[in-house]
């Protein structure tokens, strides 16, 4: 009897280790009820509350740029329209592109030890931004420079996304992925709100350095404390990802194995609507306060006091969208959120000044909310429709081949499902360069129309494959 009370305190000693923080877990099984009430879920929501606000992180730096050009001539940098458009748009180039490589790295050596790291290393890109924006003869190609590695920090999104996937059953995924990617993108609202707020005095002390006098305000700003703020909150955030989050073996797998996904067909279509969706979230979301300073700055209407409102709004609603999703099924759900985002685009389009008419600001900022709270929705509803897909079709393929075949078409389902959450998110991260590169090369009206078409492409696509009667993968 004692010998068997003993086994049993030292099989469950052994249990406690493998799932405590830090550690690596090799045996992981959300869709086990048993398993997931008894263990699943703490651990699950402990790596998920950890991911959050390293993941805002990211955002932030991603973003920092978008509120930083607002007052660089201010200041006396004296660029032009073009040029701040362009500085604005460069970090989609780098963030897209990161997001690819960051997409297979994650399940190659672990997600913890690389959320960790890919944390730490946006202290760097801080710390430079800092220190040149207190010199006005800093010259363009090095704030393009600084542009271009700030937007590492939207790489962090890929493999984020794709981790936190792993953790949660299918009937939680939109949840706990809405979670996450709403409350990291919230990153967006925090840096266009805060960072004006410690613009305004030298909060951060002797350290962070002298001020700049703002010429149209008359007054003095600490520019660089946009970025100096946020460098002792990666620190922090590093170290509570190394040390209270998870590796999950089940994860982990080499890019030989992820690469099946460029042979997937839903990867493509996926990728074709999360353009549409999170790609207008952040393009509008680095253009809109260019946007508000050159069309109403003139009426009084300041980009820094509403340009965060609708970042704030659309990470909200990605969280919503997920839940929604869950609930009524991610097609419908996408299909709504294209419908929305066309016919707010219309009101902003209307709403712009035309010809010597001053336009409506508020109209013009009620139709930008809109936008914001539909391509949340879709942000939200599309990482719910991809595990749904990939998941329903392995498992499809392996019925009636016995539990052995089912598990395993369910652990290639997760992988691949990840890669595509990754691969998607990374392609849809360009959309950050190309719509404020289109405002800076074309009429916004322009520009504002050719979305509006691409969307239309998306509701078919949507319709087709994933939510009519009949469609190859109703999700």
């Amino acid at each position: 009897m004692s010998i068997r009370t003993n086994t049993d305190s030292a099989v469950r000693s052994h249990r406690a280790e493998t799932y405590k923080p830090g550690a690596t877990i090799g045996d992981w099984r959300p869709e086990d009820d048993g398993f997931w009430q008894s263990t699943g879920r703490k651990v699950a929501q402990r790596n998920l509350w950890v991911s959050i606000p390293a993941l805002m992180l990211g955002f932030v730096v991603w973003q920092v740029w978008s509120v930083t050009v607002v007052k660089l001539n201010d200041v006396g940098f004296g660029f032009s329209k073009s040029q701040l458009f362009w500085l604005t748009a460069i970090p989609g180039i780098t963030g897209g592109t990161f997001r690819i490589l960051y997409t297979f790295i994650g399940p190659i050596f672990g997600e913890r030890k690389f959320t960790a790291f890919s944390t730490i290393i946006l202290i760097a890109p801080m710390l430079w931004l800092g220190f040149a924006l207190q010199d006005t003869g800093t010259p363009y190609w090095e704030l393009a420079l600084i542009a271009a590695v700030c937007g590492i920090g939207g790489a962090n999104f890929a493999s984020s996304m794709a981790n936190i996937g792993f953790f949660f059953p299918k009937r939680e995924k939109g949840s706990a992925n809405g979670l996450n990617g709403g409350l990291g993108n919230l990153g967006v609202s925090v840096v266009q709100l805060v960072a004006p707020l410690v613009l305004t005095a030298a909060v951060l002390g002797a350290p962070a350095g002298g001020p700049q006098h703002d010429a149209k305000e008359s007054t003095d700003i600490w520019l660089q404390n946009g970025a100096f703020l946020w460098v002792p909150l990666l620190v922090i955030m590093a170290l509570l990802a190394w040390f209270l989050m998870n590796d999950l073996k089940v994860a982990a797998a080499p890019f030989s194995q992820q690469k099946i996904i460029f042979k997937r067909k839903h990867n493509w279509l996926m990728t074709w609507l999360y353009v549409g969706t999170f790609g207008s979230f952040i393009g509008f979301a680095a253009g809109l306060p260019l946007l508000i300073k050159n069309n109403f700055e003139a009426q009084g209407y300041q980009a820094t006091t509403y340009a965060w409102i609708g970042p704030f709004v659309g990470a909200l609603m990605r969280w919503a969208g997920g839940r929604l999703a869950d609930k009524i099924g991610g097609a419908r759900v996408t299909m709504l959120s294209f419908v929305g985002m066309a016919a707010s685009l219309v009101v902003i389009i209307f709403a712009l000044p035309h010809q010597g008419d001053q336009g409506s600001f508020w109209a013009f900022f009620t139709g930008f909310l809109a936008a914001f709270a539909f391509s949340g929705l879709g942000n939200g509803s599309t990482f719910r429709q991809i595990p749904v897909i990939f998941r329903d079709q392995h498992m499809r393929e392996a019925a009636d081949k016995g539990p052995e075949a089912q598990r395993a078409a369910l652990q290639q389902s997760e992988m691949e499902a990840g890669a595509v959450t990754g691969f998607s998110s990374a392609i849809a991260a360009y959309g950050f360069f190309f719509i404020p590169a289109m405002f800076a090369a074309m009429t916004v009206t322009s520009a504002l129309w050719i979305f509006i078409c691409f969307y239309a492409s998306c509701l078919a696509v949507c319709w087709w494959f994933y939510a009519r009667k009949g469609a190859e993968a109703p999700s």
